[in-house]
């Protein structure tokens, strides 16, 4: 059994526009929900084995805090820079070449491919990943590659303005 979570990066900073796109930061409101939704995540009794991210700053950030939650080392995320805006087939490309060691994956990315790629997982549909927004799923497979063909089994999602 192997488990996906596709996070969207927490909220971002639009204020400085000397920043280029790839550059910006977190705003107050993202560097809240990110610690507060690795902390729901870890409520959820999640095991995550590798945290993997578009090295764009916004979501290698939202990454951070995760791995910190987690007790993962920073450095061990795993920068991939298809990643950056992706459309749906590249994330499916990205899941085909985890380690096979790894149950539980996270995946760190942007809309508007993130939001398009969950939508192609399950029955489960949604009109947009807000930022922060986690997407989890789950395939009765022993190895990624098998992933984008395999029947996956929506798990949650979640977002930190859900329940208020």
């Amino acid at each position: 059994m192997k488990s996906v979570i596709i996070i969207r990066h927490a909220k971002s900073n639009w204020d400085n526009i000397l920043h280029s796109d790839f550059e910006r930061q977190l705003n107050d409101r993202g560097h809240q929900d990110a610690p507060m939704m690795a902390e729901r995540l870890l409520d959820r009794k999640v095991k995550i084995d590798a945290l993997i991210s578009s090295p764009a700053k916004r979501a290698f950030t939202t990454a951070a805090y995760f791995a910190e939650a987690f007790d993962i080392k920073e450095n061990s995320i795993i920068k991939v820079p298809e990643l950056y805006h992706a459309p749906a087939p590249v994330f499916f490309n990205v899941i085909s070449k985890v380690d096979d060691a790894y149950k539980t994956i996270a995946i760190f990315s942007h809309n508007p491919g993130i939001t398009d790629f969950v939508n192609e997982l399950t029955v489960a549909q949604i009109d947009d990943m807000p930022t922060c927004a986690m997407f989890a799923v789950k395939a009765n497979i022993t190895h990624w590659k098998l992933f984008a063909e395999a029947e996956k089994e929506f798990l949650f999602f979640d977002y930190p303005k859900k329940g208020q």
